[in-house]
C-alpha cells in the first residue's frame, strides 16, 4: 500500500514539474500540442538533426528552422471550443431578423 502511495505521489510531482507529462484532465488536443512542440523544439535544438531534415526536404536549414518555430504556435490547429463558449459561436444573423 505504501509503494502505491509513493508511486502516485511521485507521478503527481513529475506532472506538476513537467507540463508535457499530462494529467487526468489533459485533453487530446493539449497532449498532441505538447508532443508536436517537444518534437519541433528538439529538432531546432539539435543542429545535426535540423541539417538532416533540411537535406531531406532540400531546403536551407534556416528556412526549416523558421518554419518549425512558426509551427510551434499552433502545431495541431486551433484549440477546440470550451464549454460555455457556445454562446459566442452562434450562426450569424440573417438580414431582416
Amino acid at each position: 500500500q505504501a509503494d502505491k502511495l509513493r508511486t502516485q505521489q511521485e507521478l503527481e510531482r513529475l506532472q506538476a514539474k513537467y507540463i508535457g507529462t499530462g494529467h487526468p484532465d489533459t485533453t487530446s488536443w493539449e497532449w498532441k500540442t505538447n508532443i508536436h512542440r517537444d518534437t519541433s523544439a528538439s529538432i531546432v535544438g539539435h543542429p545535426p538533426l535540423l541539417a538532416y531534415i533540411a537535406l531531406a526536404q532540400n531546403e536551407p536549414a534556416a528556412k526549416v528552422r523558421a518554419r518549425l518555430i512558426r509551427q510551434m504556435l499552433q502545431p495541431v490547429g486551433p484549440p477546440p471550443p470550451r464549454e460555455g463558449d457556445e454562446a459566442f459561436l452562434q450562426a450569424p444573423r440573417q438580414v431582416g431578423e
